[in-house]
């Protein structure tokens, strides 16, 4: 008997964005065995015949299970052992990416029964260890923001700089009774002379308040 070589190799998503006023991630709720009927992050097993990489497989995921593509992917941390997965020892990479919703048309496609946005802090029981794999990649968004990184690949094209601080608390939260509020004087001046983002020279939000400069992602962010 052939003994087998390798673990089960994968990749799984944790895609997050804004909605219902808080940070939300997407599930996807598994349409086969194991663990048919229970939601989980999207992924899928690597295929060498058709993945390069493992951030191929993450890709090959996302596009085969929920039609869907993104522009960046994170690689977050590795997990693995022999109880995580029923079908035997496993490792799995945990991606991270961060969609506008505006961009994101997700359906159920292929091995998937449906697809929903759950809130990033109380999404429930999932599929094997996603729970764990969720709040690790979770609690890592958490830190970038705290450490003022912008988390601007979840707004919209063009954006406010009261927008960019919504989010940022959105994102500080650690649950939807966690009030954060930045200091808004203090949020701007930090940003003033951020290469981050660049005015739309002419273009401003208009509304009750006076009107508000928008604001595009530079050249060449990355997160």
């Amino acid at each position: 008997m052939t003994p087998k070589l390798f673990p089960l190799v994968s990749a799984d998503v944790a895609l997050f964005s804004i909605g219902d006023g808080c940070l939300q991630v997407l599930l996807a709720q598994r349409g086969r065995e194991p663990q048919k009927g229970f939601w989980a992050l999207p992924g899928s097993v690597l295929n060498p015949d058709l993945d390069h990489s493992l951030e191929a497989t993450a890709r090959r995921a996302l596009r085969e299970k929920l039609s869907l593509d993104v522009p960046h992917l994170e690689q977050v941390k590795t997990f693995d052992g022999a109880t995580r997965d029923p079908r035997g020892w496993s490792l799995s990479v945990l991606y991270c990416a961060l969609l506008p919703r505006d961009q994101v048309q997700a359906v159920a496609v292929s091995r998937v029964e449906k697809v929903r946005w759950a809130d990033a802090d109380d999404f429930g029981d999932l599929a094997f260890d996603h729970a764990q794999l969720l709040q690790v990649a979770r609690c890592a968004l958490r830190e970038r923001v705290k450490r003022h990184a912008l988390p601007l690949h979840l707004l919209p094209h063009k954006f406010t700089l009261t927008q960019i601080q919504r989010v940022c608390e959105m994102v500080l939260r650690t649950g939807r009774q966690d009030d954060v509020q930045l200091d808004k004087g203090a949020f701007r001046r930090r940003f003033a002379h951020a290469s981050d983002f660049v005015a739309v020279e002419g273009e401003f939000e208009t509304g009750a308040q006076r009107p508000a400069q928008l604001y595009r992602i530079a050249a060449g962010f990355r997160f």
